[in-house]
C-alpha cells in the first residue's frame, strides 16, 4: 500500500517516476491565466492569518463546506477567521474523493511542510503554525510565488484598470513578470443594459471623452485595448457561456447601441448581435496586436437567485452549463480565418461532454504558420481535478497533437494554488509512463521527457513569447 501523498504520488509506474522526477518536477511555472489580485503582489502583502490567504473567495472550499451542513456565517458570513477554518477542517474528512481533499494536503506540504491531515484534532496546531509562517518575509506574496518557481503571471483585468499596480511591478525590475490580461465581458455585457450603461459612463471618464455612438464606443475601448498593449498586455481573456456568432449589419448594431444608451429594452436578438458584434472586434485587436485570445465557455453562472442576491457573483452558485457549442464556435473562428485575422487561440471547456466536439473543432482552424495555433486548453474550474485533466488530456491526444499543448494553469485567486501545476504534471507522465510501459509507445526516455518538458513549460514559452 503506497502512503498517501507521497513522493510519487500519482505516479503508478517506474517510467512516471522517471518522467516526472527527471523532466518535469523542476521546471519554472507560467501562470499565464489567474485571478490573483495584483495590489496584494505590488504590496507584498503578508497576509493575518491562513484562512484570509487560503479561504476568502475560495468559492471550491465553500461549497463543499455548504454541501456539509456548515452555516454561511462560517462561510463568509461575520465568525471570526479562527471559526472558519475550524469549520473547515471539519468539513476536510468529508471531501475524501473530491479534488478538494488533495489540493488541501498538496498545498500544506509544499507551502508549509505540513504532512499532517487536516481535521478537527489537527485544526488549532495547523491554523497557529500557518499563521504564524504566513507573518515572515518568506511567506508574504512574493515569497509564496517564490517558492513554487513562478516566472510569469497573467492576471485578468477589466479594461478600465489603471493597470497602475502592474506599472509599479514592472518598475521595480522583479525577475518575475506579473503582467495584464484583456478581460472585457462587462464591456458587451448587453443583457443588462443598466449595468452595462453604466460601464460605458466609466468608460467616458477614463477617456475623457463622449460616448455617443457605437464609434465612439469601439474607438474608446480601442482606446483602452492599446493602453492594455503599451503596459505589456499581449493576452486577452472571455468567460462565456458560449461564443456569439450571430449575423448582423453594422447599422443594426449602431441601433442597438442607441436603445442600449436611450434605456430601452433590448430583445433577446438584439442581445445576440450586439455580444457578436462586439466579441468579433475585440477578436480583430488581437490579431493587430499578435496577443493570444483565451475563450472560457461552458458555465451557467448565478443558478441560485436568493444566494447571488445575498453574496453576490463569483461566491459558488455557478455549475456547468448544457450549451450547443460547435455550429457558432465554427462560424466565429471561420468569419475570422476567412479574413486572415484570427490570431492565436485558447479554447477552454466546462462540460466534459464537448472535449471532443472542441478538440476536433481547433484542429479545423490549424494553418501551419504557428504550432498548436488553435489550442484546446487544459481542463477548468469544475474540470481542473484528476478525472477532468485526463479526460481533457486524452480527447486531445485522440484529436489534435498533445505534445503541442501548452500546459497548465490555476485560473485562480488564490496566492495557495499553483500546486496545481505540478498536479498537472504529475497526471501528464503518469499517462506517458502507463503508455510506455504498456508498450503502446516506445521506450525512448529522452524523446518523451522532452515532450513532457515542452507541454509543461517549453510550449509555453514559444506560444506566448512573453
Amino acid at each position: 500500500m503506497k502512503k498517501f501523498l507521497d513522493e510519487h504520488f500519482l505516479l503508478e509506474t517506474d517510467t512516471a517516476k522517471l518522467l516526472y522526477h527527471d523532466y518535469a518536477k523542476h521546471l519554472p511555472i507560467i501562470d499565464y491565466h489567474c485571478h490573483l489580485p495584483p495590489d496584494e503582489i505590488a504590496n507584498n502583502v503578508n497576509y493575518e492569518n491562513i484562512t484570509r490567504v487560503w479561504l476568502n473567495g475560495d468559492h471550491y472550499k465553500w461549497r463543499a463546506m455548504r454541501a456539509n451542513g456548515v452555516n454561511e456565517a462560517y462561510i463568509t458570513g461575520a465568525k471570526t477567521d479562527a471559526e472558519k477554518f475550524t469549520q473547515w477542517a471539519a468539513t476536510v474528512p468529508y471531501t475524501l474523493r473530491n479534488p478538494l481533499y488533495h489540493w488541501t494536503h498538496l498545498e500544506l506540504q509544499r507551502y508549509f511542510n505540513i504532512h499532517d491531515i487536516l481535521s478537527p484534532d489537527t485544526a488549532t496546531q495547523v491554523y497557529n503554525t500557518c499563521t504564524d509562517l504566513l507573518q515572515t518575509q518568506e511567506y508574504s506574496t512574493r515569497g509564496l510565488i517564490s517558492k513554487m518557481n513562478v516566472e510569469v503571471i497573467c492576471t485578468t483585468d477589466d479594461p478600465l484598470d489603471n493597470l497602475a499596480y502592474h506599472q509599479q511591478l514592472k518598475s521595480e525590475g522583479l525577475a518575475l513578470k506579473v503582467l495584464p490580461a484583456f478581460r472585457p465581458d462587462k464591456a458587451m455585457a448587453a443583457e443588462n443594459t443598466e449595468a452595462l450603461n453604466a460601464y460605458i459612463d466609466k468608460l467616458e471618464a477614463v477617456a475623457d471623452a463622449t460616448i455617443g455612438t457605437y464609434n465612439d464606443y469601439l474607438t474608446e475601448l480601442k482606446g483602452r485595448h492599446d493602453y492594455f498593449a503599451a503596459n505589456g498586455c499581449s493576452v486577452s481573456d472571455h468567460g462565456l457561456e458560449q461564443i456569439y456568432a450571430a449575423d448582423y449589419e453594422d447599422s443594426e448594431i449602431s441601433f442597438i447601441f442607441n436603445k442600449i444608451r436611450n434605456k430601452e429594452t433590448l430583445s433577446a436578438t438584439d442581445v445576440l448581435k450586439f455580444k457578436s458584434a462586439m466579441l468579433f472586434e475585440f477578436a480583430l485587436w488581437d490579431h493587430e496586436k499578435g496577443w493570444v485570445q483565451q475563450y472560457h465557455i461552458g458555465a451557467l453562472r448565478n443558478n441560485n437567485t436568493r444566494a447571488f442576491s445575498n453574496l453576490g457573483p463569483d461566491t459558488g452558485w455557478d455549475s456547468i452549463g448544457d450549451f450547443s457549442q460547435a455550429a457558432a464556435l465554427s462560424k466565429f473562428l471561420n468569419r475570422l480565418d476567412t479574413e486572415d485575422r484570427l490570431a492565436k487561440t485558447i479554447i477552454y471547456n466546462l462540460n466534459p461532454a464537448d472535449n471532443e466536439v472542441i478538440a476536433a473543432m481547433t484542429g479545423n482552424f490549424n494553418d501551419g504558420s504557428v504550432a498548436g495555433k488553435v489550442q484546446f486548453g487544459s481542463a477548468w474550474w469544475f474540470l481542473d481535478q484528476k478525472d477532468g485533466m485526463t479526460r481533457q488530456l486524452n480527447a486531445l491526444s485522440n484529436m489534435g497533437l498533445l505534445s503541442r499543448m501548452v500546459g497548465m494553469l490555476t485560473d485562480s485567486r488564490s496566492f495557495l494554488s499553483f500546486p496545481r501545476h505540478e498536479y498537472f504534471r504529475r497526471l501528464l507522465c503518469n499517462l506517458f509512463g502507463n503508455d510506455i510501459e504498456n508498450g503502446e509507445l516506445p521506450n525512448d526516455t529522452p524523446w518523451v521527457g522532452k515532450i513532457i518538458q515542452d507541454i509543461s513549460y517549453n510550449n509555453a514559452v514559444n506560444y506566448f513569447k512573453f
